[in-house]
């Protein structure tokens, strides 16, 4: 029997991206390759001003190459109108950032549902999911606790709950231990590379400036002038 040809989750091809600034046109990306397998923790590095951010708008489709393609899951990301590039961020895209981005007035439990609210589910309905998250990032004991009295490891663990209430099939962190202290970052990284692990249709990218965040990543991909470096 023939072989089944595995696709990678991610598949970038001479991906660019261009801005226009005043007079001048900048180019963020420049030819970019890359592919990436399902089931792990990536981390993108480089210096600033190397594309990195631009990468990551472009995989969360927040943003759209100038040229090449660019698919995730077998999806062209640069096919996708407005409309579909919002259903697929809701659906199929977690964020993680670096400050949290939680709601103050809202419980522990009411903020990891929340992408369930935007997507005209019920708070209720959704609830058990969101307890069960929590339960798996370590708060089950403070799922009605409000961001003013969780840690900021802790507000990370929700933010990373709930990047997870959709079943996304890629989560995007940026710079998610750049708040943090040394050893909350690291518990932090573990979680991030217990999701990328547990499913393996499922990717974690995460991008940051510390090379000691980076060594958490099962795979490191660096940047420089708008490519993949060597």
């Amino acid at each position: 029997m023939p072989t089944e040809t595995v696709r990678p989750l991610v598949e970038a091809v001479d991906l660019v991206r261009e801005y226009q600034m005043g007079e001048e046109r900048v180019r963020a990306l420049d030819g970019l390759n890359l592919t990436i397998d399902g089931g792990q923790f990536a981390s993108i590095v480089g210096p600033s001003g190397a594309g990195k951010s631009t990468l990551l708008h472009i995989l969360g489709a927040l943003d759209t190459p100038t040229s090449g393609r660019i698919s995730i899951d077998g999806v062209d990301l640069g096919a996708l109108d407005d409309t579909a590039a919002s259903a697929f961020r809701r659906h199929r895209v977690g964020f993680v950032f670096q400050f949290f981005n939680l709601v103050p007035t809202m419980s522990a439990w009411e903020n990891v549902a929340l992408p369930r609210l935007l997507d005209n589910q019920s708070l209720r309905k959704a609830k058990p999911r969101a307890v069960e998250l929590l339960e798996q990032v370590g708060l089950g004991d403070r799922v009605d606790h409000r961001p003013s009295e969780l840690s900021g490891g802790q507000m990370q663990r929700v933010a990373i709950a709930r990047s997870l209430i959709m079943d996304p099939t890629i989560l995007l962190a940026d710079e998610p231990t750049g708040n943090l202290d040394s050893k909350t970052g690291e518990s932090v990284l573990e979680l991030l590379a217990d999701v990328a692990h547990a499913a393996p249709d499922r990717l974690v990218v995460m991008v940051t400036h510390d090379p000691k965040a980076a060594a958490f990543a099962d795979t490191t991909i660096t940047v420089r002038d708008g490519k993949i470096a060597e």
